[in-house]
């Protein structure tokens, strides 16, 4: 809802801070290209019901904005293994709370936002567009099964590493740490068929 700009931002706000703090890099510390500017993406993805939010008891764990087609000053020039004409799920700002951080909660979410769309509209692929300069988060990523598949040609643009993974290599979990709500009798039997 737009009344949850609020909490999106300061999910953002947070994350800058620890990145800083605790991972020595600039991701989010300065908004961009503006403050302004940043708020608006903020707000058009809540509105267009791109932002998801888990909620633990009114407390927001973590947040991931999801679109079905690439921004295309982002994705303009990927490689030629990156097929754009696939259906795929972008996902960006992937963000979990630090109080839920360890618990694998950010790589669910991942998970789920390209099982989601697998299931809505057969995406083949998940891709993310990762901070130019955090390499520990790029290795994350490559830990997680994604690959690299380009980057962004804008050098100002500051998220600008492509991956992308197949959501054919994603399993269910098991105990999901959350479902989708509200929770539709399809979202439900895809939880409950997961190959334990």
């Amino acid at each position: 809802m737009p009344g949850d700009l609020h909490e999106v931002r300061r999910l953002v706000h947070q994350a800058a801070e620890w990145l800083t703090r605790s991972k020595n890099t600039d991701q989010w510390a300065k908004p961009w290209p503006t403050r302004e500017a940043r708020d608006q993406r903020l707000l058009a993805g809540i509105r267009h019901k791109r932002t998801w939010i888990v909620w633990d008891d009114g407390v927001p764990a973590a947040t991931v904005t999801i679109a079905t087609r690439p921004e295309p000053e982002v994705w303009s020039q990927p490689d030629p293994e990156c097929n754009l004409s696939e259906p795929a799920v972008y996902a960006h700002r992937l963000i979990t709370a630090r109080d839920y951080a360890g618990r694998a909660l950010g790589a669910e979410l991942i998970d789920w936002a390209g099982l989601r769309g697998q299931r809505l509209y057969g995406a083949k692929w998940i891709r993310i567009d990762v901070w130019t300069s955090n390499t520990a988060l790029h290795a994350y990523y490559q830990e997680r099964k994604f690959k690299r598949c380009g980057s962004c040609p804008d050098p100002r643009y500051p998220s600008g590493a492509l991956f992308q993974k197949p959501v054919a290599a994603i399993r269910k979990p098991c105990f999901p740490q959350f479902t989708e709500h509200p929770v539709t009798p399809e979202a439900a039997a895809n939880f409950s068929q997961a190959a334990c």
